[in-house]
């Protein structure tokens, strides 16, 4: 049994609560995690990170309207400044993930760990709430209500920039030297999974280039969507306790803090009531894994086989492929990327009802499942791009002499010579080569065809493509 020394009490409006001497949390994120013990989730590091770079922005703004006694505005700063400079208290956020809707215990749980390191740099002890008090200081001019939209713009922004970004322009370029290396190889198009007219090897490749760019476009454009931030606007966006020239202050230096423009929304309301930015943001990520899923799908079909498939793409052996079959090589990145994707698919859908069922009047109550689906789709998108090109993209290589056999039998061949026999003909070529299992040019041979023009010439596949 631990002794009493191991302990504090700390008290509320509900009763007295007996917490960890040592936890700067105090009892607001105690009875959080009394009440909600629904799941393993926590909302991660880089919103933690996020709402606290929105306190300083805040604190800087309070310091500066001289509302803060400047012995504790350094207390406070230097608490909020020991977490974002050297990673502190991150082990102090213990709340669920399924919380109440606006996040107002994850705000609370901030305003308590930085007054109580403030109070302990002042020399006092941890929950007293003196001289620096969790709501009286911490969230002078605040509400959860904004604050926490304002961390949820913030910290997708930081993920969208910093890795998925970055991800797609390494798959891009990777994407580039894939198009140069395959550059000249003829190989037979698919439509309907069915063999259709030869197509450059190299034009499937731009069209995974061209939906990377426009990924990015769409990205880029969501994110300036995300920049319109309603602190100021406190509980329901008309700025209720929110001191003159807070709102402007506090936006101005969140933008010089995370070095993004952040701008305050001519709404604030419209911040805190929806959250259409975050859908729109997971619209991008969901058109995103859509490209990102057409290829990996397309790669994992044409490396097929060896023997039974198409095997026109010789993927990287990463791992032996099956616990019973000796020898089996599978396409274990492209299965990784595509499960990445249907994740993303599946977090959009929450994000989308969150959204509908959430936006009630004057305050959406799903910000915290909203912002999760989506750092963990920007997440994992940036994980699974990073897997995917360093284990599968920098491998792949060309099955020229497979793709050369395909070239050599394959029956579309014959649409070259439709504007000098016809149709109809082309089709009767078409299907005498199939059924009797011959090339085009041997089934025109057995007919006795006479076609202008050099044959060899005209069915090229390389002068089709």
């Amino acid at each position: 049994m631990k002794g009493d020394a191991e302990f504090r009490t700390e008290k509320d409006v509900l009763g007295e609560v007996l917490l960890p001497a040592d936890a700067y949390w105090g009892v607001n994120t105690f009875r959080a995690t009394e009440n909600f013990r629904i799941s393993d989730k926590r909302l991660p590091e880089v919103f933690i990170r996020s709402l606290a770079e929105v306190k300083l922005a805040c604190l800087e703004a309070n310091i500066e309207l001289g509302l803060i006694e400047p012995a504790v505005g350094r207390a406070l700063t230097r608490a909020v400044r020991e977490l974002l400079d050297e990673r502190r208290f991150m082990d102090q956020f213990p709340i669920d993930l399924y919380q109440t809707g606006s996040g107002t215990q994850e705000n609370m749980n901030m305003n308590e760990v930085l007054a109580n390191r403030a109070n302990e740099i002042l020399g006092q002890p941890m929950g007293r709430k003196s001289p620096v008090h969790p709501n009286d200081h911490v969230n002078l001019g605040q509400s959860s209500n904004d604050v926490i939209p304002a961390a949820m713009n913030l910290s997708a922004m930081h993920l969208l920039r910093e890795k998925l970004v970055p991800a797609l322009e390494a798959l891009g370029r990777r994407l580039d030297g894939k198009i140069r290396e395959f550059k000249g190889i003829v190989k037979v198009g698919r439509t309907h999974l069915q063999d259709a007219v030869p197509i450059p090897l190299d034009m499937e490749f731009r069209v995974y280039r061209r939906q990377t760019e426009t990924a990015i476009e769409r990205i880029e454009s969501a994110c300036n969507e995300l920049l319109y931030v309603p602190l100021g606007g406190t509980a329901v966006g008309t700025g209720i306790n929110a001191p003159e020239g807070f709102a402007e202050l506090a936006v101005k230096n969140l933008a010089r803090i995370a070095a993004l423009p952040f701008v305050l929304n001519p709404v604030k309301a419209e911040g805190i009531a929806s959250h259409i930015a975050i859908v729109s943001a997971s619209a991008a990520l969901r058109q995103t894994a859509l490209s990102l899923l057409k290829m990996a799908n397309d790669i994992r079909w044409m490396g097929s086989g060896p023997r039974a498939g198409l095997f026109e793409l010789l993927l990287p052996a990463n791992e032996p492929g099956s616990s019973i079959m000796p020898g089996k090589i599978n396409p274990t990145q492209s299965e990784a990327l595509i499960q990445v994707c249907l994740q993303v698919l599946g977090n959009d859908a929450v994000i989308v009802a969150a959204e509908g069922f959430g936006s009630i009047l004057d305050l959406n109550v799903c910000k915290p499942v909203m912002i999760y689906n989506l750092l963990d789709s920007a997440s994992i998108l940036a994980g699974g791009i990073d897997s995917f090109i360093m284990h599968c993209l920098d491998g792949l290589r060309a099955n020229e002499a497979q793709i050369r056999t395909q070239l050599d039998r394959m029956l579309m061949t014959v649409t070259n010579l439709t504007p000098l026999i016809g149709y109809d003909k082309c089709a009767e070529i078409a299907q005498k080569a199939f059924r009797e299992n011959k090339t085009i040019r041997e089934t025109i041979a057995d007919m006795g065809l006479r076609i202008e023009g050099d044959l060899d010439e005209l069915l090229d596949p390389g002068r089709m493509a």
